[in-house]
């Protein structure tokens, strides 16, 4: 059993109304990276410059909306490289603070953002699990956590309000859960305008938009569809994910692993997409490091490219995962490459894909999605 799989049996077997050693507080603000109307890591603007075919063009700060009519409840991805299992209640900033301004802190330009701290389980328990260790207990706290928070969001600061569900990776899966667990079937679910859940695997039976990880919930089948899943695990272009494949490769049978394009839900071809990029970011890259355009480098820490890269959904049998290619154009000033991978001891994982790159080769088109089923 792989990894995904193994997580989310660990998490599912436990019970429902288990119990953190140590409760958190989340009455209390502290408990929370983000939280609307507050100085924190979603209220900070981000300084970002348009990286065109012409090469570094305008720059500008990322907004934050007064008042947005619609909440994003987000919980971050694995990150941390605290000792143990579980991360600590103490965000890093090169950890769960940078995940959050990299990954999520825009979407404050277009809901009200909410993002409790975890104990996530650690890149140890990532490990670990990958060597065949037990899980279960670090994988229901983190789960223990994340209810909680949710719990206490719904009951005093959700205020009847709509929502969206948004994560990646670890953050993803917890949010499948919660929406199977603890959404699905109630009340609120008619207020979950989207689940957003990239970077981990969502499973539907083979050409059907609903059963597999949800009951009731289907994948978004077009722009604007709201009560519904967007999901999606990137791959570079001719680099499909092997059998086995951590991500993109289904094992049980009869089911595949859903895709929806985050710019056009239900397009069959390409699509160009609006990305953001954390131009100072020290991952690895095939290839080595980034030149982001022969004018220099970046004169900004974030940059947007609008049409670099393209995506499109392929189901093929138990494969299900959004394609990724770099639109290249050896004469224009800007990158010809884009990073994703994941690197670990020297090499890049092939089963994983582009992991790394899932939120921010779409996160334009993200907060455009969020739009689209904000009430008017």
């Amino acid at each position: 059993m792989r990894i995904p799989a193994l997580i989310a049996a660990a998490i599912l077997a436990a019970p429902a109304a288990a119990q953190s050693p140590t409760p958190v507080d989340y009455s209390k603000p502290a408990s929370w990276l983000c939280l609307p109307g507050r100085s924190d890591t979603c209220s900070t603007p981000l300084r970002t410059t348009a990286l065109n075919s012409n090469g570094y063009g305008s720059t500008g700060l990322s907004t934050v909306t007064k008042n947005p009519k619609i909440d994003c409840f987000i919980v971050y991805p694995t990150v941390s490289r605290d000792k143990g299992m579980n991360s600590d209640l103490i965000p890093g900033d090169g950890e769960e603070k940078a995940s959050i301004a990299s990954q999520f802190a825009r979407l404050s330009g277009v809901c009200r953002p909410f993002a409790p701290i975890y104990r996530s389980m650690t890149l140890g328990a990532v490990t670990a699990a990958a060597t065949g260790g037990d899980v279960t207990a670090p994988a229901a706290l983190a789960f223990g956590d994340v209810r909680a928070a949710w719990k206490n969001y719904l009951a005093t600061r959700n205020q009847r309000r709509p929502f969206v569900l948004v994560g990646h990776s670890q953050g993803s899966l917890m949010l499948q859960q919660l929406l199977a667990r603890d959404i699905e079937g109630r009340p609120e679910a008619k207020r979950m305008k989207l689940a957003i859940l990239p970077g981990f695997n969502v499973l539907v039976p083979v050409g059907k938009r609903v059963g597999g990880t949800f009951k009731s919930t289907p994948l978004c089948a077009s722009p604007g569809e709201s009560n519904c899943v967007l999901t999606w695990v990137s791959f570079r272009e001719r680099n499909a994910p092997p059998p086995g494949a951590i991500f993109g490769y289904a094992e049980k049978p009869g089911m595949t692993v859903g895709c929806t394009n985050p710019a056009r839900p239900g397009a069959a071809g390409w699509v160009p997409l609006d990305s953001y990029w954390n131009a100072r970011s020290a991952l690895p890259v095939p290839g080595g490091p980034i030149v982001w355009s022969s004018e220099g480098p970046p004169p900004t820490p974030y940059l947007r490219t609008e049409g670099l890269v393209s995506a499109r959904c392929v189901n093929d049998g138990p494969r299900g995962y959004l394609s990724i290619r770099t639109n290249a154009d050896p004469s224009d000033k800007r990158t010809d490459r884009i990073g994703g991978e994941v690197g670990a001891l020297g090499f890049f994982l092939p089963g994983w894909g582009m992991h790394m790159s899932d939120v921010n080769a779409a996160q334009g088109d993200i907060m455009r999605a969020i739009e689209r089923v904000t009430p008017r």
